[in-house]
């Protein structure tokens, strides 16, 4: 158990450092950032795999269905990447982190649309609240928070969509940046050869970062993948909020991102109804714990 929360905490603390590494290679375009960490993360999973001796086990999973599943879960996980990246380098941080703020409450309204699942009165006020939040934000701005709801909804789909895959976090994994490495390696040689590619061509530290950006990558993910096999998806469920805190505190008092009164309103409308729902939570496992 207590392992467990150690690799759910490891995870979630990685993920609410990755503003500040993204932000250190923020001179290079985003879609080159998003071409590294595929391209870097493909090779060091498929290097595990094949030291583990798990080839033949992961060629015999594939087959039509598995391929169609992974490859609408790449597509949306490289949606999610692509988003985070360029938030982090444009000044988006905090915006970046409502949208992990918003995203278990949006996974349960997914669930309802498209799984069937049923919620408990209670949990609807939870999800009216934030979209309230969201709602506030829209209009004391003048535009939708689509930094927030793209990274919400490309993660809140990816979830839904591994809800039917049938592969393990590490073959999943493999399989979904090896759908996207081919497209990757093509944007990163064009790049090279259009003269505007940045691996090799900067300092040796932003090499070696660009290296970096797939250990980076995989080593939450799988640090994650471990913790949910320990721990209950409760314990889980709190921790989770770590990554957005973190990312929240880094683009306010790091990195001096604007925090006026109407994004204080709107935000906090969305903690509310987060810990509504937690609140909610707590009881209902109370209550079904009492009864015989």
């Amino acid at each position: 158990m207590k392992k467990g929360i150690w690799y759910a905490l490891g995870a979630y603390v990685i993920w609410g450092l990755f503003p500040v590494y993204w932000k250190l290679l923020a001179g290079i375009p985003a879609l080159q950032l998003l071409g590294h960490r595929i391209f870097w993360s493909f090779l060091l999973l498929f290097g595990i795999v094949l030291v583990a001796r798990q080839g033949k086990t992961f060629q015999a999973a594939l087959n039509r269905r598995v391929l169609l599943i992974y490859s609408a879960a790449a597509v949306l996980i490289a949606i999610n990447w692509l988003t985070f990246v360029w938030a982090v380098g444009a000044g988006f941080i905090v915006e970046a982190s409502l949208g992990y703020f918003i995203n278990p409450l949006l996974s349960v309204l997914l669930g309802v649309v498209f799984l069937r699942e049923r919620l408990r009165p209670l949990q609807w006020l939870p999800i009216g609240l934030a979209t309230a939040g969201v709602l506030y934000l829209t209009f004391a701005y003048g535009s939708l928070p689509w930094v927030a709801l793209t990274l919400a909804i490309s993660f809140g789909f990816y979830g839904l969509v591994k809800k039917t895959a049938p592969l393990g976090a590490l073959h999943g994994l493999t399989l979904e940046t090896g759908i996207l490495f081919l497209p990757a390696l093509g944007f990163l040689l064009y790049s090279e050869f259009a003269g505007t590619g940045a691996f090799l061509h900067s300092a040796t530290l932003m090499d070696l970062m660009l290296v970096g950006a797939g250990l980076v990558t995989v080593a939450p993910l799988l640090m994650f993948a471990s913790a949910v096999q320990r721990i209950p998806l409760t314990t889980i469920g709190v921790l989770q909020y770590v990554n957005p805190t973190m990312q929240f505190l880094l683009g306010v008092l790091i990195f001096k991102e604007p925090f006026d009164h109407h994004r204080l309103i709107g935000f906090g409308v969305v903690w509310v109804a987060l810990i509504l729902f937690g609140v909610e939570g707590f009881l209902a496992q109370r209550r079904s714990r009492v009864q015989p």
